[in-house]
């Protein structure tokens, strides 16, 4: 495991993209998983960046997002998919065709499941995972369980975790309590993994995740077993290690 300190928020994001703009400089048709939240905000605006001042290309770039809320469409303003349309696709010239998020307008779980696990294969599998960590330790909403969850899932989420969401909705209530959600075999078959941790409150979940036992209870401790991860985080959430 790879760990590279950043000085702060700021620093982290320029750090975890330049990882990022390798992957596509060194292969420009690569795969890469796509997370959503605060964390990689500010990755992707450096990305964006780069790509405005002509240093990346996203043409050929193809995308799988991690998760996407069970019953919200891709116009919805709380969607994944509208993040990443905000944050990213929309400012780059990435073909969107080849951008793939869990289809949350999808009522059978099982089979918004499958589609997505498919759409993992078809694309020949995960160059680079790019990941957040929750203060769980959680990563996508692979929440902490008796098991690790191997496919892509439809996962009730835990209190903890619609509570940290809830800042992006008009109340706790409006936050869905479930999603579909990446499975731990998908991310672990990744070739890399990225994950980008920031901030005080993180620094337990660190600790635990990449120093503790691994255990489902601890879902991102998982990662210790793959052979290629790096972890971009500041000092703050390295504080405890």
């Amino acid at each position: 495991m790879n760990i590279i300190r950043a000085k702060d928020y700021h620093d982290m994001s320029q750090k975890a993209a330049a990882v990022l703009a390798a992957q596509i400089i060194m292969k420009p048709d690569c795969v890469l998983g796509l997370a959503t939240g605060s964390s990689p905000v500010g990755t992707y605006a450096q990305l964006v960046a780069w790509y405005e001042n002509g240093a990346l290309d996203f043409s050929k770039v193809t995308s799988v997002n991690l998760d996407e809320y069970k019953g919200l469409s891709g116009d919805n303003d709380q969607s994944y998919r509208h993040f990443m349309d905000q944050h990213l696709f929309s400012k780059v010239n990435i073909d969107i065709q080849r951008t793939f998020v869990p289809d949350g307008t999808e009522a059978d779980s099982e089979k918004a499941c499958q589609i997505h696990e498919q759409t993992i294969a078809d694309v020949g599998g995960i160059d680079l995972q790019l990941l957040g960590l929750g203060h769980n330790g959680h990563i996508g909403f692979n929440e902490p369980a008796d098991t690790f969850t191997a496919e892509t899932h439809c996962v009730d989420l835990t209190e903890s975790t619609i509570q940290a969401n809830r800042r992006f909705f008009a109340s706790a209530d409006d936050v869905p309590r479930q999603a579909y959600t990446m499975g731990i075999r998908a991310i672990m078959q990744a070739r890399k993994v990225l994950l980008v941790v920031s901030g005080a409150d993180k620094a337990k979940a660190v600790k635990e995740a990449f120093f503790g036992p691994i255990t489902p209870q601890v879902p991102a401790s998982i990662l210790q077993l793959h052979k290629d991860v790096t972890l971009v985080a500041d000092e703050a959430a390295l504080s405890m290690i």
